[in-house]
């Protein structure tokens, strides 16, 4: 599979609620280093299984739109928003935030990321 595929199957609707789904694509040593609106936070294998987990509890849709997705080598960029729909209001959408992430691949898994996100 190639990186970018492997990209594109990762962001695919509500993957990103499913622990065990995300578990297949995250290399055991994962290191995410994530620029946000709050500030510098840097997560491993274990931490974005944790996230998976709120962000299952609190929605219950999480869709991914990609404006723009490259691919050089085990490298993919991504330029994508994440909408979802809350437990609380299942019938309207709302953008959660728009993301830009460099991907590295290793061993048909997500290695190393590089991500920006704003509100």
């Amino acid at each position: 599979m190639q990186a970018k595929d492997l990209v594109l199957d990762f962001y695919k609707s509500d993957v990103l609620l499913r622990r065990d789904e995300v578990k297949e694509f995250l290399h055991p040593e994962l290191k995410i280093e994530w620029n946000s609106t709050k500030g510098f936070v840097e997560l491993d294998f274990e931490d974005v299984l944790n996230l998976t987990d709120e962000l299952s509890r609190a929605y219950v849709r999480s869709k991914i739109r990609i404006s723009h997705i490259l691919q050089d080598g085990n490298m993919v960029s991504v330029r994508y928003s994440h909408f979802v729909k809350t437990i609380e209001n299942p019938r309207e959408e709302m953008l959660l935030a728009n993301f830009f992430v460099i991907w590295e691949v290793k061993d048909n898994k997500l290695y190393r990321g590089y991500q920006m996100s704003q509100f």
